[in-house]
């Protein structure tokens, strides 16, 4: 990647954009609520072009919703900006904000590219969840954090 992209938390200004940036957040009021409840509580971090804070390539959110472990629920590139690094940054920047030993997260199963993203990055598979897409499991991931010395 030739430039990397800024990654910033998230601001209210934001969340229009977010919105747009989101194919699901445009027909889903629950997905536009979830997005500016993250902003609010200053779990969704954005990617920017390094020069152009306010050009959003993609978001992602952490939280504990989880089993009250580091959770990644919601990771969005923009389709034009895909195969920079834009997830793996955001990725990076999402784990440290975690403060537990293990980090989740979840795709469908059909979604290879995202399942070759987590690989890459440490993650491991930690189960699968039926019957919430028809016919396409959601597949969990985990990544086992080090331990800070004298923890």
């Amino acid at each position: 990647m030739a430039n990397r992209p800024h990654i910033r938390p998230a601001l209210d200004g934001d969340i229009a954009a977010l919105c747009a940036l989101d194919p699901i957040a445009c027909p889903e009021q629950g997905r536009r609520h979830f997005i500016a409840t993250a902003v609010a509580a200053g779990q969704c971090w954005v990617a920017t072009e390094a020069d152009a804070a306010s050009a959003l390539l993609g978001y992602g959110v952490i939280n504990d919703a989880f089993f009250e472990q580091d959770f990644i629920p919601r990771l969005v590139v923009r389709e034009s900006a895909r195969r920079r690094g834009i997830a793996s940054a955001l990725i990076g920047a999402l784990e440290g904000q975690g403060t537990g030993a293990k980090m989740f997260t979840s795709t469908n199963a059909s979604n290879a590219p995202m399942r070759g993203l987590l690989a890459k990055l440490g993650f491991v598979p930690s189960g699968h969840i039926d019957n919430l897409d028809e016919g396409d499991p959601e597949l969990v991931f985990v990544k086992f954090r080090p331990r800070a010395q004298g923890a």
